[in-house]
């Protein structure tokens, strides 16, 4: 499985040459396929030839395509990601529903004491309320704690006033790059894996073609929020620092790996979970706070 994530960034070509990704400008210079796990194009003035495409398909590489201002935009993904694909989505389509309603709770679970330690990295009492409300959560989250931990959470993290939908707050420009970026890596794991990523375990937005991929990655999101939070990411440096996400180091199991690495296994992990019937089979992801 490749490693590395490729930040393309200025005006380029890039070419398929025996087994190389070769990017051609005022000099040549080439990435061996098998080590690339995702690839970034921010630049739109980059040409890509159509047999390099289809290698990076072949090798179930990520490519995220990005706008004229470099955000996140789109992504390529194989049709073909597993031998098996019609019996893992006819799985999918039947995966129960008290399973489903169970691991979501681990899930808002887990994404809450994210929060709750994110919060008392900052020394901040809200932590105390966090971890309140991530005790004896009900299948499904009926009342909601994820929504209720959020209202507290982000004043608490970036100020009083403080609002997920102001689109004109840099933070939130950090936040929602990061954010796509697992999202991507994740859209690219369950499609390898043969599953379909619109169809979701908790979200069900019938224009949202990543149901799946959204409700796997809510434990992640604490992490994005953290790198901000510590200023390894910044307002000013985070269309070059976010793409590095994956290639940090968090834990899954006891052993640290990359976030990358992890993120295959952690979606494994819960769509075992699922094909299981039992939620307690599903692992997650943590990170230190440093």
């Amino acid at each position: 499985m490749g490693f590395r994530t490729v930040l393309i960034s200025s005006r380029c070509k890039l070419e398929y040459s025996l087994n190389f990704l070769v990017c051609r400008d005022d000099e040549e210079k080439r990435i061996a396929i098998d080590e690339i796990s995702t690839i970034i194009i921010q630049n739109t003035g980059v040409a890509i030839t159509a047999a390099l495409l289809s290698k990076l398909l072949e090798s179930k590489v990520k490519v995220i395509l990005c706008d004229p201002q470099s955000n996140p935009q789109g992504e390529l993904v194989a049709y073909y990601g597993n031998f098996s694909t019609y019996n893992k989505i006819k799985a999918q389509l039947n995966w129960d529903g008290e399973t489903k309603d169970c691991l979501w709770a681990k899930i808002i679970d887990q994404k809450i004491c994210n929060q709750a330690r994110n919060l008392q990295f900052l020394k901040k009492e809200e932590a105390k309320l966090l971890l309140e409300y991530s005790k004896g959560l009900l299948p499904n989250d009926p009342s909601n704690r994820e929504g209720h931990a959020a209202k507290v959470y982000f004043p608490a993290c970036f100020g009083d006033g403080f609002s997920r939908d102001d689109a004109k707050n840099p933070i939130n420009a950090c936040l929602n790059y990061g954010y796509s970026i697992i999202l991507s890596a994740i859209n690219r794991e369950i499609k390898a894996d043969g599953y379909l990523t619109e169809f979701g375990v908790h979200h069900i937005g019938e224009t949202n073609p990543f149901n799946l991929s959204c409700d796997l990655m809510e434990p992640l999101r604490p992490y994005v929020d953290f790198l901000i939070l510590n200023q390894q990411i910044t307002p000013e440096n985070f269309k070059v620092k976010a793409p590095a996400i994956l290639s940090r180091k968090v834990h899954f199991k006891g052993a640290e790996v990359f976030l990358d690495n992890a993120l295959h296994l952690y979606v494994q992990s819960l769509l075992g979970a699922l094909n299981e019937h039992n939620s307690e089979l599903g692992e997650f992801i943590s990170y230190e706070l440093a």
